[in-house]
């Protein structure tokens, strides 16, 4: 860390004390985070965790049980872990097991694991511990020895998840297994067929199936990181040797980081959002000042800096990362770059939203959360001017403020090695995303030229698909319920695994819908989970994508439902309203619709609707299927 780094953390730190004991809790979390990302680090970690514990329970948290199934000390690691999570608004809890007693933990019914019951299971085992013939002795081994060892060992790694997958509802993240830093053939081994790094990279793709067979298993490519930071700078031997620690202190962070990757899409904690600055983030120079053909932006340097990063941000827009600017500058001038200039990657069709003006960038990323229908804990924003960086820091806390380096050369680095923009599956909806909200602002367009608002709905041409959930659509709705925040009335999060075993019970239904309309298909938007008998019908979860919320869907999904479920008979449908800061838009939904309230307190509300007294008409403009 350096000098100033660190005298700039001492301010922190002391703000921070102060901020504790007038009761600004809100301005102590935001502080903590500077801190962190000043300098993520072991002293960082206990000084941003033991304040975190005196405002957590001010705070709004999200709980994350982690159970760490290990053969090598990973405590250094988890203790930076927790503070990365902590700036995140995430509490670890955690437990983590002996040395090497993770098949014991696993096969044992009643061990300590499964009654810790956690959201997550994280199992690192290194090579050396699994296969130590093949990492210690691999030139003294027959051929016949290796197979045998290999199957062995990829026979193990599939009794232990089918028996995790049977037993507890809780995602698995497998670390593969690494590499040797000097192969025991020397550069033979690199050519040779029955070779040791053959004989790993074997078991390490059969890992990868595997995670393929089954639902919220996932594999870590823990070799991968290794490479990508240097073996050699990687371990430790001296504290392997002497407390089974095998990595080096400066490598600890880059594995809490990775352990990040996973976590925070599995608790919701992604940013759907990518909102850019222009002058010396998209491109080099000031427009205003240097002119359209005065910037630097193509293949050459300095111009391919921005040019790479601008390829990072075509390749979150593939993942179903929403792009906006948010830019004090001309409008005519921004867009005579974005549409003319030949290094330009980016085009306009690529920003769902764009702010370009002189007005303060704190008003601006309000009024681009508000257009594109997302709360602002959904934003990432990046930008290369500090004063910015730390005015949207300090006014609006929850957007995610990824400050780049003071050298453009690592502006597309520092994007791509950012976690906030992490999916463990990436669906057909996420590669449309994109797509559907550049159809969105067509939408709003048209909604403004038409006379009345039932002429928009009928001009949008709207066409929806009710269904059950497939194996096809399984990832999708389990994607919805973990991320859907405003039109979602009880905000459940559900497993893809949570999800299959709901829909194969025999009083569940799992609904998708799937809507399209004169701008194209919008894929798979909504979702509804309901539990029913003949007389009674519960509806467990109810939700829609923010995208397509105000063209009447939810009215249509709940209409088929109704229709569905009077055909076995059921004569009441009830409902439940679970408020949370972000679901106030669904807040009167089943009061919109003929429900009446039958409880109603702090935490929720019930409601009810007479199906032999009440019809549920549905939108005359939606075109409904059911599939």
């Amino acid at each position: 860390m350096s000098s100033h780094i660190k005298a700039k953390n001492r301010v922190l730190q002391e703000e921070v004390d102060r901020l504790l004991d007038s009761g600004n809790f809100p301005g102590v979390h935001v502080l903590l985070k500077e801190i962190w990302e000043n300098s993520p680090g072991p002293s960082t970690a206990n000084f941003v965790t033991s304040r975190f514990l005196k405002i957590r329970s001010k705070l709004t948290v999200v709980p994350c049980r982690i159970a760490f199934l290990r053969s090598f000390t990973i405590e250094p690691v988890t203790s930076l872990l927790r503070a990365a999570l902590a700036v995140k608004r995430i509490d670890l809890i955690e437990h983590i097991s002996d040395f090497n007693a993770y098949p014991q933990e696993i096969l044992d019914e009643k061990s300590k694991l499964y009654s810790f019951s956690p959201d997550l299971i994280i199992l690192a085992v290194q090579t050396r511990d699994i296969l130590p013939d093949i990492w210690n002795c691999f030139a003294d081994l027959s051929q016949d020895d290796v197979e045998s060892k290999v199957k062995q060992v990829i026979s193990e790694f599939y009794s232990w998840v089918q028996t995790l997958n049977k037993r507890i509802d809780a995602s698995v993240i497998i670390h593969t297994l690494e590499m040797p830093v000097f192969p025991s053939s020397g550069i033979p081994d690199s050519y040779l067929e029955n070779s040791q790094a053959e004989a790993i990279s074997h078991i390490n793709n059969e890992l990868k199936s595997m995670a393929r067979k089954f639902p919220n298993v996932y594999t870590l490519d823990y070799d991968a990181l290794v490479a990508k930071k240097g073996r050699l700078n990687w371990c430790d031997e001296q504290k392997w040797l002497t407390m089974r620690m095998p990595i080096s202190a400066d490598c600890l962070i880059h594995l809490a980081v990775e352990w990040l990757r996973y976590i925070l899409p599995l608790t919701g904690k992604t940013c759907k959002v990518l909102v850019t600055d222009a002058d010396n983030t998209l491109w080099g120079g000031v427009v205003g000042e240097d002119g359209p053909r005065g910037i630097q932006v193509g293949p050459d340097y300095p111009g391919a800096a921005y040019q790479a990063l601008q390829r990072v941000m075509l390749d979150l827009h593939a993942r179903g990362i929403i792009l906006a600017i948010c830019s004090k500058n001309n409008m005519a001038d921004v867009l005579e770059v974005i549409n003319t200039h030949d290094g330009m990657l980016l085009r306009k069709n690529h920003f769902a939203a764009m702010r370009v003006n002189w007005q303060d960038k704190v008003k601006n990323l309000s009024e681009i959360a508000g257009e594109l229908n997302i709360g602002l804990d959904a934003i990432a924003f990046i930008d290369d001017n500090p004063f910015e960086c730390q005015l949207v820091r300090n006014q609006h806390p929850e957007v995610t403020v990824i400050e780049l380096p003071e050298d453009c050369m690592k502006y597309a680095q520092c994007l791509r090695e950012n976690p906030s923009f992490e999916k463990l599956t990436l669906s057909s909806e996420d590669r449309e995303r994109g797509r559907h909200y550049l159809d969105r602002r067509k939408r709003k367009e048209l909604k403004q030229s038409v006379s009345s608002l039932e002429d928009f709905y009928y001009s949008l041409q709207m066409i929806i698909d009710v269904s059950l959930v497939t194996q096809n659509t399984l990832a999708r709705t389990a994607q919805l319920t973990q991320k859907t925040n405003q039109f979602n009335l009880t905000t459940r999060r559900y497993s893809e695994q949570q999800i299959n075993e709901t829909a194969t019970m025999k009083n569940w239904r799992v609904y998708t819908m799937r809507s399209q309309d004169r701008f194209g298909d919008n894929g798979i938007i909504g979702a509804a989970i309901i539990s029913l008998d003949q007389e009674v019908c519960e509806i467990d979860t109810f939700l829609l994508s923010c995208r397509v919320i105000g063209q009447t869907l939810e009215t249509a999904l709940l209409a088929t439902i109704v229709e569905e479920v009077r055909k076995v008979g059921t004569k009441r449908l009830i409902g439940w309203f679970l408020p949370t800061p972000k679901n106030l838009p669904s807040k009167d939904f089943f009061k919109s619709h003929g429900f009446a309230c039958t409880l109603e307190d702090d935490q929720k509300s019930r409601w009810e609707l007479d199906l032999m007294d009440n019809k549920l008409s549905p939108p005359p403009w939606v075109k409904r299927n059911f599939l």
